[in-house]
Parts: structure tokens; sequence; C-alpha cells
């Protein structure tokens, strides 16, 4: 990169993501020399962006709060502006931004002067969202701490509050923090149990950095978002279904085409129907519109919830006119 204006802008995009950069990883990065990366942090810092060398095994360049703004041109009220506005899409789990609004917002808050992060700190307390949902919410610091240690490959401990109440100590190499839904979720290897691991974050408390960085496992799945999919279908119950339908097979392929069933003829007009799903309310509804009689076989739950609908649809329509 031999652009120097182009260079100190990359330069300065990776020390504000908040860890140490090693002088021959920049320079790996960017394509230079060490001899030039040490030359174009002085220039940064003349500039008046805070700089700061590390000494140690993990040492390096970092970029520490101070007077500098990001080279943006923002005023201090767009400044603050935009840190609200990446806190709110970060726990709000906006759909296709959620971790990309986290990076941001660690590099903003990352050289923030001390009045602005007082200024945004103090708005995010004194407001609160109308939720429409009841699911817990995570605070955006919080996953923020969690998103600079996905980034710095740094080991965590944290307790966790497991599905049955208790706490446990955890030590875990955090990989990816995942959306789904209304939850969070941190994808990462534990090192006391062995194995990768999925944690809910709102169930994270205590965590702390070790400062010891890992160098990346294979992920045994295509990617987190894959990980985190398949962890939650082996948590969700199943419902097997086998339901006789009293129509012709013909009849119900297409309507039953595009969902996870098997359909073999009884006779002319019927079939038997072989289904799964996670939850008795879509197996219902899907019978309920298929427009033809049915009987259930099993699961019982299903027999039981049916019965339960139908007993309420007729309460709500009342006694027969005449």
């Amino acid at each position: 990169m031999s652009d120097t204006p182009a260079r100190l802008l990359g330069l300065l995009s990776l020390l504000q993501t908040p860890r140490e950069w090693p002088g021959s990883e920049l320079a790996t990065r960017l394509g230079v020399s060490l001899r030039t990366i040490r030359r174009d942090v002085e220039r940064l810092r003349d500039l008046g962006y805070p700089v700061q060398a590390t000494m140690g095994a993990i040492g390096g360049y970092r970029m520490v709060a101070g007077k500098a703004m990001p080279p943006l041109l923002l005023d201090d009220e767009e400044a603050v502006a935009i840190a609200l506005g990446l806190r709110t899409a970060a726990s709000h789990a906006v759909v296709g931004i959620e971790e990309a609004s986290l990076r941001a917002l660690a590099k903003l808050e990352q050289v923030l002067p001390s009045r602005l992060r007082h200024r945004v700190s103090t708005l995010g307390a004194a407001t609160e969202p109308l939720l429409t949902w009841s699911r817990p919410m995570v605070d955006p610091e919080h996953l923020s701490a969690l998103a600079a240690a996905v980034t710095n490959r740094e080991q965590l401990r944290f307790t966790y509050r497991r599905r049955d109440g208790v706490d446990s100590e955890r030590l875990v190499e955090p990989y990816r923090l995942v959306s789904a839904g209304r939850r969070w979720y941190l994808v990462g290897y534990d090192n006391d149990r062995g194995d990768w691991r999925m944690f809910r974050v709102d169930r994270i408390t205590d965590q702390r950095t070790t400062r010891t960085r890992v160098a990346p496992r294979p992920l045994p799945a295509t990617d987190a978002a894959a990980f985190v999919t398949e962890k939650l279908l082996e948590l969700t119950p199943v419902y097997r279904a086998v339901v006789t339908l009293h129509a012709p097979v013909e009849r119900m392929a297409g309507p039953l085409g595009g969902t996870l069933v098997d359909l073999e003829p009884i006779d002319a007009g019927s079939c038997r129907l072989h289904s799964h799903a996670d939850t008795l309310e879509w197996l219902a509804w899907r019978l309920l519109t298929l427009g033809c009689e049915f009987e259930v076989h099993e699961p019982p739950e299903l027999v039981a919830y049916l019965r339960e609908i139908g007993g309420r649809a007729t309460r709500a329509a009342g006694p027969p006119p005449g």
C-alpha cells in the first residue's frame, strides 16, 4: 500500500479495534515494513491520535481514549447520535447489522473523549425502549465486551447459569456472537469440557478476560450461525404425527408438497400422512387448513390439543340458531 494517506487511514481503522496489534501483524495487513509502521504511528501521534505502544508477549500498538475523533469529520452531537444509534441497533437485534453495530460501537467508544462517553452512557441509562416481546434483553456494553474478546481471540472466564438454574464456572475460547430470534448466543470452545458449546448471553455473568490469546480452532460446522441452528434444533421437542386423511393422495400431494411429510395411499379416497414439526400449533393449523376430514393416530398431545381448540371454537360460535 504505497499511498500514504490511504495507508494511514487503514492503519487508523485497525488501531481503533480494541486490541493490541503487534507491529509485524500490522505490517503484514498493510503490506509494508516494520519501519514504515513505526513511522506511520509517529505521524498519527503528530496528528493527535493517542496511539500507545505496549510491551510484553502480547504487546504492540493500540489506540487509547483521548481527544481524537475518528476520521469522519463528526461534531460532538453527531458522534453521540451515532453511538446511541449503534447501541440501539445492537440491543434490539436488528437483523443483518447486529455484529457490525457492535464492531463499529467498539471502535467509536474506544476513541470518544471522556465528556462524550459520559453523555452516551448517561443517555443510554436514562432511556428505555418500548418492547413488544418478553425475551430477556442484553446490555450492549456486555455484548461489546464479548465482541472485543472474540476479536482479540482472548480466553474468557465467566459464570454461566444453566437451564436448571445451577451456576457453573467456564473457561471459554470465544469464537462468534450469533443473534437468533430475540436472543444472543456466544459460540466458543469450552476448555473444561473439551468441546464446542453455545452460551446464552443473558445467562453469562462475571465475565473477565484472562489476557491469554489463543489460535483459532476449526468450528465443527459451516459457520457459527449453522452451529447455533443445529444446537437449537437438538433442544427443541419434535412431534411426529401419523394421520389418516380422507382424501385421495393426488389431492393432498399439492398442498403438502412443500412440507416435511410423507404421504402413502390407503385406497382411492384416503391416504396416510407422516409428518413432524416442533410445535403442536403448527401441526394442528396445517391439518385444519387441508379442507378434508382426518383422524389423528399419534401423537396423543396433538389429539388433546385438537380437542382443546375444537371446544374453544365451539364455545366461541355459541349455540346453533333456532
